[in-house]
């Protein structure tokens, strides 16, 4: 401890009286320690004006509850600094602004000069009658700053030369002198704010430190955290109690039965939550630095109840008595168990989170020098809380992710058993024997799976990675890929259209690519492999929805992803399969094997996204137009890839008619099933392809989608590699027959309800007018040249019960169109290399056999029954219709 210098008394006489008081003011200018300060001051003072003795108090607090507090009492030229301090600790004395000598000069801002102290009413005598000292005289005067605000008052008592006064001059040479004090005295307390501040900075950012080091373990870091306040704020104890945030049973039971997305209902079905309790309680200065706390301790404890009140409220608690405290509150506790016994003055401050809800209580207990927290401190400690919250909420977090990633572990291994092929199904397929590929028809582009049963469709898969030698070499482990492809099949939903044999198709036109269409040339084994297993995955647990869907929704999958939603979960299914056990078929793969082939997958199922697809399609044509034929960059290498797996993902638009018509109404009804859920859950109008009330406008539709997406990629691909002409060739014939179907349609054809397309449909009720001679035949023909009138008539009613829910509403049709319908409709051509013209043919409600003889008559595909010559059956009703 610095200790004060004073000038001698030889070299005060030696000095003339203004060399004496500059000498004194140098003296305490440059002082910046306030404790040394004020016991310079009162030194001097004493010997400037022969005083015996003298106080110095310091203002604290703010209007209008301002109060004078003793930094130094009774303090003469011969007491030391330390002995000063230790009499100033002992005797804690406060004086309210107003109040006794001092107060009145504080409050007032003027000097008070007393000459017989006993018999001023102002003068309170008890600190003499406890000291033994007599005070006869009093000169009190406040220290102001440059502002002219009050930051002190200095009080000199009786004078040491004998007078019986403080003169006049005394009071100037006083009032002169602590003028340039009360500066001094403001500088003081301004470093010591910077010191004290720069103390907690420096607190803080180890604070900062310690949150981001002790992420894993709560009590580590809380015990840190209390560690540095207690040190800094100066108390004996810390207490951080955490709050129980899911206790609640009920509360966790609604939370359960609470339907997913829906809105919670306002009456409550479940128990109110039980009321706010802590959990756990970390104690510094305690026999255990941890304890679990239960409903009895929040009850039986002195320190739990104020906490609680603290966390209720959400205000700091600056208890100055917790025994007053508990009196006013009604708390009564056995003093034998009794947590706060010794406990005199408590600041208890809530802990919040980044959302503001409070997450724990914090208390600092019993001040070291006995007295009630400061402002100050409660600013610091604000600080502390907010640390305190930043750190708890941080290790909460780490815990829950640490206790989800461990959920997470256990839902992959359920996922992995349920979702991998069984062991007695992998051990048959390993048996098997896999026919040809020509057996399958797989290097056609014309295959389809129609005949093929689910064990089939698994040897055909099987056969692709066969032909392309690519189990031998990659090494895989024959049965880990029979595992693989059974596994890959038992993760596609049984949707309509997006299934596994959509799968299989995709995969199928890429192998025909690669072989038939020559490909293979331009990709080497490792992205062939890529390329097949992509194929295969590139629509893995599909819901029958798109990414627009997900959107709407607000899927949990459309959260996980913003972008090519689906195409990303497909990829992570994939990438989930390979994990599984006995399931990855890459594992004897180098690392950068690995690393290169499962790009090739990422980008391939990616790439599958038609709106990836119109992103990359413009730099395709654009290399295509430039005449590009080498491949091999990286970049362009994934540009062809991805224009091959679109090319094979749309393939079945190339299929045969009959295939073709069949996949696109597969591909209609997942459509329409859609639509039916945006209209049921999002009370929205789906789109024209999705709405099922707009069924009759899909052949237009699929001429759309062929001159947009199909027919631009099959022509540059076919004019860039020829050898997969007959993917463009086929589309063509296609949008040739699907524009053949939107003219009929327009005439009044509602295909989508029938097993095949060509059924005509003719609406005979053009007008109320009767209908009256009408002929029908019924003919089963089989001839090798066209047959002309053979014609037998019978007079029918026109078709309403059947048909009804098929026909257009409100179309009229002229006798010329009728007949020119007709005419087109049942002179469709046989397939066979002899070709037949059936007259018209149609099913008529008159008997149950004459039913079944035109459904004969009329066979699906447009083909005469064979091996049968019959003549033409005339139907006659019993009356003629209206």
């Amino acid at each position: 401890m610095k200790r004060s210098r004073s000038p001698s008394n030889s070299a005060q006489r030696q000095l003339d009286e203004a060399d004496l008081f500059m000498d004194l003011i140098k003296d305490v200018a440059n002082e910046l320690d306030i404790d040394v300060l004020c016991h310079k001051i009162l030194v001097n003072v004493c010997l400037l004006t022969s005083a015996d003795r003298g106080s110095l108090f310091l203002a604290k607090g703010t209007p209008p509850n301002r109060y004078l507090q003793a930094k130094l009492f009774d303090v003469t030229r011969d007491t030391e600094l330390e002995d000063a301090l230790k009499i100033a600790r002992t005797q804690e004395i406060r004086i309210a602004f107003g109040i006794g000598v001092a107060g009145l000069a504080a409050q007032t801002k003027h000097p008070i000069n007393i000459k017989n102290a006993y018999a001023d009413p102002r003068f309170n005598s008890e600190i003499d009658a406890r000291t033994g000292y007599k005070t006869e005289l009093i000169l009190c005067m406040p220290i102001c700053n440059y502002e002219g605000d009050v930051v002190g008052v200095a009080q000199i008592i009786n004078k040491t030369d004998g007078s019986k006064e403080f003169s006049p001059r005394d009071v100037e040479v006083f009032r002169r002198y602590l003028t340039f004090c009360g500066i001094g005295i403001q500088n003081a307390q301004l470093f010591e704010s910077s010191v004290l501040e720069y103390k907690r900075n420096q607190i803080l950012l180890a604070l900062a430190r310690s949150i981001f080091e002790e992420q894993s373990n709560l009590e580590c870091l809380v015990t840190k955290i209390m560690t540095e306040a207690r040190e800094l704020l100066k108390c004996e104890r810390c207490a951080v109690f955490i709050l129980d945030t899911d206790h609640c049973e009920s509360s966790h039971l609604e939370r359960i039965v609470q339907r997913p997305g829906g809105v919670r209902s306002g009456a409550l079905a479940l128990p109110p939550p039980a009321p706010t309790r802590f959990h756990t309680l970390f104690e510094l200065g305690a026999k255990h630095s941890r304890t679990t706390l239960t409903p009895k301790h929040d009850s039986k404890s002195t320190l739990a109840c104020i906490a609680l009140a603290v966390a209720q409220s959400n205000k700091s608690l600056n208890i100055s008595d917790v025994g007053e405290w508990r009196v006013e509150h009604g708390m009564t506790v056995d003093p034998a168990s009794d947590d706060a016994a010794n406990v005199r003055t408590m600041l208890c401050m809530p802990i919040v989170n980044a959302n503001k809800d409070v997450i724990g209580v914090a208390q600092l207990i019993n001040k070291e020098n006995g007295s009630q927290f400061t402002d100050g401190d409660i600013s610091i400690f604000e600080a502390f809380a907010i640390f305190c919250g930043l750190g708890i909420h941080n290790t909460q977090m780490y815990e829950n992710a640490c206790k989800l990633m461990a959920k997470q572990k256990v839902a992959l291994e359920c996922l992995s058993y349920h979702a991998t092929a069984s062991a007695e199904d992998t051990s048959k397929l390993c048996q098997d024997v896999i026919p040809s590929a020509e057996v399958y028809n797989l290097y056609s582009f014309k295959f389809h799976d129609f005949d093929l049963s689910d064990e089939d469709t698994c040897r055909a898969t099987l056969r692709m990675f066969l032909q392309c030698n690519l189990v031998e070499k990659f090494h895989i482990p024959y049965d880990v890929l029979c595992r693989w492809i059974l596994s890959v099949k038992k993760n596609y939903r049984p949707v309509k259209y997006h299934n596994w044999r959509h799968a299989l198709n995709v995969a199928q036109t890429m192998f025909a690519m690669l072989k038939t269409g020559k490909m293979e040339r331009f990709m080497t084994d490792l992205e062939i492999l890529g390329l097949l297993v992509a194929c295969l995955c590139h629509d893995l647990d599909h819901r029958g929805t798109n990414n627009a869907f997900q959107t709407k929704t607000e899927s949990p999958l459309a959260i996980l992803y913003s972008t090519s939603t689906m195409e990303h979960h497909h990829f992570d299914q994939c990438v989930m399969i390979l994990n599984s056990e006995s399931n990855n078929i890459f594992q004897a793969l180098s690392p950068c094997d690995y690393k290169d082939v499962m790009r090739v997958v990422e980008t391939a199922i990616l790439s599958t996204d038609l709106a990836m697809y119109f992103k990359k399609k413009s730099k395709f044509l654009e290399l295509v137009d430039n005449g590009e034929f080498d491949w091999q960059s990286q970049e362009k290498k994934e540009l062809l890839c991805g224009m091959m797996m679109t090319a094979c993902d749309v393939s079945a638009i190339a299929k045969p008619w009959e295939v073709q018509h069949k996949v696109a109404k597969l591909v209609a009804d997942e459509f329409f099933d859609q639509g039916d859920l945006e209209k049921l859950q999002l009370n929205q109008q789906p789109i024209a392809m999705m709405d099922r009330e707009k069924k009759d406008e899909l052949p237009q539709m699929q001429v759309g989608f062929i001159d947009m997406i199909c027919l631009p990629l099959y022509r540059v691909l076919s004019d860039t590699f020829p050898w997969i002409q007959p993917l463009y060739t086929g589309t063509m014939e296609n949008k040739r027959r699907w524009q053949d179907l939107a003219e009929k349609v327009e005439m009044g054809l509602t295909w989508i309800d029938h097993d095949t397309i060509d059924k005509p449909i003719e609406e005979f009720t053009a007008s109320n007018e009767p209908i009256k001679d009408v002929e029908f035949t019924v003919t089963t023909l089989n001839c090798t040249r066209p047959v002309s009138d053979t014609t037998s008539t019978a007079l029918v009613k026109p078709i309403k019960t059947s048909f009804h829910s098929l026909r257009k509403k409100n179309t009229n049709f002229q006798r010329p169109a009728r007949s020119k319908l007709t005419r087109s409709l049942y002179a469709a051509p046989s397939t066979r290399d002899e070709k037949a013209t059936a007259t018209p043919a149609l099913e008529t409600p008159v008997t149950e056999e004459r039913s079944s003889q035109t459904s004969k008559a009329s066979k699906h595909k447009g083909r005469s029954n064979q091996g049968s010559t019959e003549k033409p059956d005339k139907v006659k009703p019993s009356k003629s219709i209206d």
